[in-house]
């Protein structure tokens, strides 16, 4: 009889490293013990992570849950060897849709899959997803490494991440009432945030440039650092302005869609929204994607955030109190447009102006 790890073979020569995954395991307590917060102690080790709701403070709480990933934006961090920021945008992409529903990030989980498990580069990867659980205010109470060759190249990876929120009974968003005439603002983005990267990467490819090139519209920043800017977390700012003031009726996160798919999204039937394309404060970045690549605006429109990532729907006769609301945590809210009725048959999104691409 053939004896294991003897004359047999073992796990580890089928390209799986346990005592790998354990040393990442130990490595990542402390980034994750930073992310405690009400409710959660942020211990890892067990099966399952626990969250109190009471103990965070809901008396009558409504749970919502998003997951999501980072996309194909986590090949240029492969292939430029950057790994600290890609957590971050795997935290927003779902942190952002919890808080577009009126909802507090509470407790957040992810999935990292690989074909050989560099515990170093797993180090990095959780230190940035800590980082944007503590910009969301929630914890992060376990998660799962999965090393498997074959399924993916040496030192290819994915990431996924899944997010539980609360808010209480009655305060959810969108509100029913939104109405003609309620004003839409928008909040500047960071960049690209984490989707529409199979034509950046199409883009990029097309140039000849490496991702060691001097970026042509970031001064001082190589190309795959420029595009690897994380995703902005709206959750802080949205919070506190969703306390301060009564008159946020709807919050759209702008991602894959853009703009015509992630809008109407929050829309009441009948209704849709009038934009001003010329009011947008246009990021560098996308006016060099649309020139190099010869996009045309529709299509920049719907794939890209353009430079706005969350869209701010405020009753007409409070606009000025929830814009002051807005600066008043920091941000630099945009007025874009209105609210408007719709006659059969019309587009949920209509422009007016273009973009300064």
């Amino acid at each position: 009889m053939t004896k294991p790890g003897v004359n047999g073979l073992t796990y580890a020569q089928a390209g799986v490293d346990i005592d790998a995954g354990n040393a990442m395991v130990d490595a990542i307590k402390p980034l994750v013990r930073s992310t405690r917060r009400p409710g959660a102690d942020a211990e890892i080790g067990g099966f399952g992570g626990l969250f109190d709701l009471k103990a965070a403070g809901f008396s009558d709480p409504i749970l919502v849950a998003a997951n999501d990933g980072v996309g194909t934006k986590v090949k240029i961090a492969i292939e430029s060897g950057l790994h600290g920021t890609i957590g971050i945008d795997l935290v927003a992409m779902c942190v952002n849709d919890l808080i577009v529903q009126g909802a507090e990030p509470l407790l957040f989980l992810d999935y990292y899959a690989t074909g050989k498990l560099d515990p170093a580069v797993g180090v990095e990867i959780v230190r940035g997803i800590a980082d944007g659980c503590r910009q969301a205010g929630c914890a992060l109470i376990g998660g799962e490494t999965a090393e498997m060759p074959g399924m993916y190249a040496e030192k290819d990876y994915d990431l996924a991440g899944f997010a539980v929120g609360a808010a209480e009974r009655g305060a959810l968003l969108p509100r029913g009432d939104l109405a003609a005439g309620d004003v839409v603002f928008g909040l500047p983005s960071s960049g690209v945030h984490s989707n529409g990267y199979s034509l950046v990467r199409r883009i990029v490819a097309m140039t000849g440039l490496g991702w060691a090139s001097p970026a042509p519209f970031a001064a001082g920043q190589s190309l795959a650092e420029a595009l690897l800017t994380p995703t902005r977390i709206y959750v802080k700012p949205l919070l506190a302005a969703l306390k301060a003031t009564s008159g946020i009726k709807a919050l759209a996160h702008i991602t894959g869609g853009g703009f015509p798919d992630n809008i109407p999204r929050v829309l009441p039937e009948g209704f849709g929204v009038a934009l001003d394309l010329a009011s947008i404060p246009v990021l560098p970045v996308f006016g060099w994607l649309a020139r190099t690549g010869g996009v045309a605006e529709t299509e920049m429109l719907r794939t890209f955030n353009c430079g706005i990532g969350m869209i701010v729907a405020a009753e007409a006769g409070k606009a000025v109190e929830v814009e002051a609301a807005l600066r008043d945590t920091g941000e630099a809210p945009v007025r874009l447009g209105e609210v408007v009725a719709l006659a059969a048959g019309e587009d949920a999104v209509a422009y007016r102006g273009k973009l300064a691409l």
